[in-house]
């Protein structure tokens, strides 16, 4: 029996999925959410992750949230939206960061928590309000000087977007595949959002925004990525001036958006799904991390693909769909071309690059968005995958059943 035959059987010990939601991801300081805490969005999502699973909150044992840039410095603002969102107070919970993978880094928590019989029910879950937790609140004041005497630890503090051109220069990724790769992203999103495609994985939430020009406070749904732009071409984008060097590669149109939002996955055994009726969506089969060198960061899933693929025994071509994290176009590319991943089983909704990418959340956010389109397309086996800052990658498969 194929590997991929294998993967597709159903045994009661298997770990899976009997939810999996997001908010919409908006921009960050100007979207839907602009003034809007983190903690409300995770509340409002945590409630529509038990309640489309048909779950008493009280069975809830154990709730994690990818939350990099956490209020606090804490878990307090997740337990909080975690109690007003209806769950008892008998669940417990914590925040995790591991920069862009915290929200499958939380998925793979409580699956491995299951898995070893610590709990039988939990949620994993991102969160990230760029708009209150970006910038400069989030910088360190110093580091030690005997520490940055180590050059790789020094690396770790290269922005983001210089990793980027570093990506670029190293593998030879040109500007102009770039923007194409990044203008294709845009398209699939802004024909997903046209088509309603998104709209079976987001969750509507009601806010208060406040306008800026008259400062009046007022009610709004917010229920789409506003992210996401129509008619971009690669040579709109071409037009744009690089953002973190002169003679650059990388600018605001090939590069993730600053973002707001949240997302959850509820899981838990097979067995316990079929004694209490809950509706499986999908298996979690397993996860894989690795390091990468820091100046390189972006290159994380093109290391981290292939180690999942040898742990589940897949090949490749096994694999229906991928959702790899659009960091930037460069480093996203470059790992679709290191994997030997054909271009059109990646992100087929679009991804970070037109739709967003609030830090925490987007690890769980692909979990939602994969489940979605494998029930729209029929598609069963994909692979979610992101590179993480400071030189890292990680990736993980899943089965739908839907």
């Amino acid at each position: 029996m194929s590997a991929k035959a294998t993967l597709l059987q159903q045994h009661d010990d298997d770990i899976v999925i009997v939810a999996a939601v997001r908010s919409a991801m908006t921009k960050g300081k100007r979207g839907g959410f602009k003034d809007t805490r983190p903690e409300e969005i995770l509340s409002a999502v945590l409630r529509a992750a038990y309640t489309a699973a048909r779950l008493d909150p009280a069975l809830i044992e154990d709730i994690a949230v990818g939350n990099v840039l956490p209020p606090g410095g804490g878990a307090s603002a997740a337990r909080m939206a975690a109690l007003a969102a209806g769950i008892p107070n008998t669940a417990a919970i914590n925040t995790v960061n591991r920069q862009c993978s915290s929200g499958l880094t939380a998925v793979n928590q409580i699956a491995n928590e299951i898995r070893t019989g610590q709990i039988e029910i939990g949620i994993g879950a991102g969160v990230e309000s760029m708009t209150f937790g970006f910038g400069p609140r989030a910088t360190a004041e110093a580091f030690s000087e005997k520490v940055l005497s180590n050059q790789e630890a020094e690396d770790c503090l290269i922005p983001m977007g210089i990793t980027s051109e570093n990506v670029a220069t190293d593998y030879g990724i040109s500007r102009v595949d770039q923007d194409a790769f990044a203008a294709r992203s845009y398209q699939k999103a802004a024909a997903a959002q046209k088509a309603g495609k998104f709209v079976p994985e987001i969750v509507p939430i009601t806010v208060k925004v406040v306008d800026p020009k008259t400062e009046k406070e007022h009610q709004i749904v917010v229920d789409t990525d506003d992210g996401v732009r129509d008619g971009v071409t690669a040579q709109s984008l071409g037009k744009l001036k690089p953002a973190f060097k002169e003679g650059g590669t990388t600018h605001a149109g090939n590069a993730s958006q600053v973002s707001d939002g949240a997302a959850a996955v509820v899981l838990t055994r097979r067995s316990i799904a079929k004694r209490l009726g809950l509706p499986v969506v999908g298996k979690f089969v397993t996860a894989s991390v690795v390091g990468v060198p820091p100046r390189v960061m972006g290159v994380g899933p093109a290391y981290a693909i292939p180690r999942v693929l040898a742990a589940t025994g897949l090949a490749v071509a096994d694999v229906d769909f991928f959702e790899i994290n659009e960091a930037f176009a460069s480093q996203a590319l470059y790992s679709i071309q290191k994997v030997g991943i054909d271009e059109a089983n990646v992100n087929l909704f679009g991804g970070a690059i037109a739709l967003g990418h609030p830090l925490g959340c987007t690890g769980a956010r692909q979990i939602a968005t994969g489940l979605n389109i494998a029930k729209q397309t029929g598609k069963k086996v994909f692979v979610t995958s992101m590179c993480i800052g400071s030189g890292m990658g990680m990736a993980a498969v899943f089965v739908s059943e839907q």
